[in-house]
């Protein structure tokens, strides 16, 4: 770990390390570092740091590579001469990337990246790695260098860093540079040219570095160009910026590209999401109910056919890009799952709890889905649309375009809709540089379809409901860390989703034609009565419902009397007379003639022994009545009637449906697996939101009063001392696993003398007690180091 970081760290105040720390939320999760060394090495964490630029701008990034380019630790007027702009315009930006920790001042005001910078940029600017290190390289002898030093007139005695610095001095002048080439063979200076701007590794003919004459081996033989590979040459940095010339600036962004606007409807906005929002959670119930009833089946190769679509959309009255998207976001709310005995889609368990719950939370959750949705269902490859639900290679990269577009739509005043979608995907790639420009360009229609059918976004502008979800792509985009609240939590969204849920109409105009009209869009409850009793023949501004004797029959036979159907729809408006006699009529002739249930038959050919069954006391649970003198009807099914019956002293045995003696094994149970499409961790919903890691000013705070070092070795040294001296309860071996969790933030379980056990980590030793991490508290709680009796690896 760089000690420079350490020190910059230890010199900010608490207003500047609590925007660091607001920044980077990986941190400061749990468990939260106590110290500055361990805040550091979870700054300069590979894989955080990558994470960190996936999110920076363009600006930002710009510097990291023109760092990468001047070398060594550069100033800020450095980087402006290299960039062509005044030092006042990089500052901005260079505060940018220190609020990020990706690189810092250090106290000569000498600027230091992070390691994982220079990892993830080989070629910054186009540019190959410097000189020294192909010179510098193994591969190279001593004597090689010595030749390509005659090659270039340049004295071949002294040591390898003279002789390095000889050479590189040379190549990396544009004026001696261009002398050299003066007495190249033709051809020479536009392949160099090719590598220095096109470069700077290309695929060549290696036949051509061998053989004498040839520009391929005149400069391989004066360090111009490096065979990396027998078809593979590259041209170090030094050489490619000497030939771009002296004029050659690195690219810098300052500002976005410029985005028009033009006016739109706020009202027409408002009214379009008050539209869509029931709308779609009218249809995912529709959808999720069908799919209950009747199990959807997967194509062979996985993911839901064209045909299944087209079906759905007619049998929940949807179009089928509306079916699509409705499907994937079930899928990844975990409202719907594969069940391999069932052989299709099913409804999980999550489907009973969402359909309990009030309107605003059920949107929420799907609008959730949707923001974390690792695919795009609307977008077409090859010209085509993909089966639903089947495999996405782009994944996660989708997911940060459909966040990074909602964002530069939430940049645009309100009341101002985007012009031209070119213009928007420009603004996009400014905003997140290292995104797939090409898949960004494709997906970037597909994804704002899916929004406007979800009501985020209307006229070429985000709603208020788009608006609130904007931003949360840190939140949807840390969901593996247990301290971060889910999406469907967060109180703007589930303000903003109240609010569009608010217009949704609870009342119908019924007509003596047996028809019943909503003008505008229905409430849930209201659309799930209505399609319970009526057949729904229109929808869109105004619905229209009608009425006929199958449909009243199906509300009878979903459990309604022709009071509380009447008593329902009344609620939602004046009832004509037609319309109850119609109800009325069809209860008096329902249940004309019953059906019931049996469980299973029991058959014998002794008419004794089967009413001796019926009349047994220890029997009564199972429901047995007498059809016939020799057959028996039970309401318990078959495998609890034998047990029964071996219970009670019975013989029994199990038959199939043609009467043959069989043997019944237990069902192993189907197992539900969640589609892809989306990070799903685990197919339950969690009981309870975690406490979120701690405020970062909270933080910056502890860190600063904390005096934020360790003491190194002395510290390890004492460990041991003061564990061997005050654990006394614990054996040898025990006493050092300890240490482990001090010294070494090992995870280990403990037990204390009254049987009280902890997992514990990143511990610490003052006064006579370890101060460590509890996974089951979530905080850093004290234990008596005398009353710790086990020590075992967690």
């Amino acid at each position: 770990m760089d000690d420079h970081i350490i020190g910059w760290l230890t010199s900010l105040d608490e207003d500047r390390l609590a925007r660091v720390l607001a920044n980077r939320p990986d941190a400061i999760a749990p468990p939260w570092p106590r110290r500055m060394d361990a805040l550091a090495h979870r700054l300069t964490d590979t894989f955080a740091v990558m994470e960190v630029m996936r999110g920076l701008p363009l600006p930002p990034l710009e510097l990291l590579q023109a760092c990468l380019v001047v070398g060594g630790h550069p100033t800020e007027d450095e980087l402006a001469r290299f960039l062509g702009v005044s030092t006042s315009e990089v500052i901005p930006w260079l505060d940018h990337l220190y609020d990020h920790a990706v690189a810092w001042p250090g106290p000569d005001g000498r600027i230091t990246l992070a390691q994982a910078v220079a990892r993830w940029w080989t070629a910054p600017c186009g540019l190959g790695e410097p000189l020294g290190a192909y010179l510098d390289s193994w591969k190279l002898s001593t004597e090689a260098l010595r030749r390509v030093c005659r090659m270039l007139d340049l004295p071949g005695h002294g040591g390898r860093r003279q002789v390095v610095a000889r050479i590189t001095a040379l190549l990396g002048d544009s004026e001696r540079l261009g002398a050299l080439l003066d007495d190249a063979p033709d051809g020479t200076l536009g392949m160099l040219d090719d590598f220095a701007w096109d470069g700077p590794v290309r695929s060549v003919d290696g036949d051509r570095f061998v053989t004498p004459g040839t520009p391929e081996k005149w400069a391989l033989d004066r360090g111009l160009l490096f065979r990396t590979q027998w078809n593979l040459a590259g041209m170090p940095r030094e050489v490619a910026l000497a030939l771009r010339g002296p004029d050659y600036r690195g690219p810098f962004t300052p500002y976005p590209p410029d985005l028009a606007t033009s006016g739109a409807d706020a009202g027409a906005v408002e009214h379009a999401m008050c539209l869509a929002a029931p709308r779609v959670l009218d249809r995912a119930a529709a959808l999720l109910e069908n799919i209950d009833k009747t199990t959807l089946p997967l194509l062979k190769n996985g993911g839901v056919g064209v045909r299944e679509i087209k079906r759905l959309s007619r049998e929940i009255g949807c179009a089928e890009d509306e079916t699509r998207l409705l499907l994937e976001v079930c899928a990844v709310a975990r409202l719907i799952a594969i069940d391999d005995e069932a052989g299709g889609l099913t409804v999980t368990a999550g489907f009973d709890a969402w359909r309990l719950e009030e309107a605003p939370a059920r949107l929420c959750v799907l609008l959730a889905g949707w923001w974390r949705m690792e695919r795009s269902p609307l977008r077409r490859v090859d010209g085509r649309q993909p089966p639903a639900l089947g495999d996405d290679p782009a994944g996660e990269t989708i997911a940060r375009i459909r966040w990074a577009l909602f964002a530069a739509l939430a940049e645009i005043p309100e009341g101002r809709a985007f012009a031209t979608l070119r213009e928007l995907v420009q603004r996009v790639h400014w905003r997140a540089p290292l995104l797939d420009r090409e898949l960004l360009a494709d997906c970037a229609a597909a994804v704002l379809d899916e929004a406007r059918l979800l009501g985020l976004a209307a006229c070429d502008m985000l709603t208020g409901l788009g608006r609130a979800l904007a931003p949360l792509a840190a939140v949807a985009g840390n969901e593996s860390h247990e301290c971060v609240p889910e999406v469907e939590h967060d109180p703007g969204l589930a303000g903003a989703a109240t609010h569009a849920m608010a217009s949704a109409q609870r009342t119908a105009l019924f007509g003596a034609d047996l028809t019943a009209v909503v003008t505008g869009p229905p409430s849930v409850e209201l659309a799930a009565l209505l399609d319970r009793a009526a057949d729904r023949e229109s929808q869109g501004t105004a619905s229209v419902w009608r009425f006929c004797p199958a449909s009243v029959r199906r509300a009878l036979d979903a459990g309604d009397t022709a009071e509380t159907l009447i008593a329902g729809l009344t609620e939602a408006g004046t009832l004509p007379q037609p319309l109850t006699y119609l109800i009325r009529d069809v209860a008096r002739r329902h249940g004309e003639v019953t059906v019931s249930s049996v469980g299973c038959i029991i058959q014998g050919s002794d008419p004794v022994l089967l009413a001796e069954i019926a009349a047994h006391r220890r029997l009564g649970r199972l429901g047995l009545r007498l059809l016939a003198p020799t057959v028996l009807a039970g309401a318990a099914p078959a495998e609890a009637t034998l047990a029964a019956l071996r219970e009670a002293g019975y013989a029994p045995v199990p038959v199939d449906d043609t009467g043959e003696i069989t043997v019944r094994r237990e069902p192993q149970g189907g197992r539900l697996i969640l589609l892809p499409g989306g990070r799903v961790a685990e197919l339950d919903p969690p009981a309870h939101l975690l406490e979120p890691p701690p405020d970062p000013r909270e933080h910056a705070r502890r860190l600063i009063v904390s005096g934020g070092l360790s003491a190194g070795e002395a510290r390890v040294r004492q460990t041991w001392a003061v564990i061997g001296r005050m654990a006394t309860r614990l054996p040898a071996a025990q006493q050092s696993l300890l240490g482990f969790v001090v010294d070494r933030d090992v995870r280990a379980l403990i037990t204390l003398a009254d049987g009280v056990t902890a997992t514990v980590s990143h511990g610490e030793l003052r006064s006579g007690v370890l101060d460590a991490w509890c996974e089951e508290a979530g905080d850093y709680l004290e234990f008596p180091l005398n009353e710790i009796a086990s020590v075992v690896n967690a």
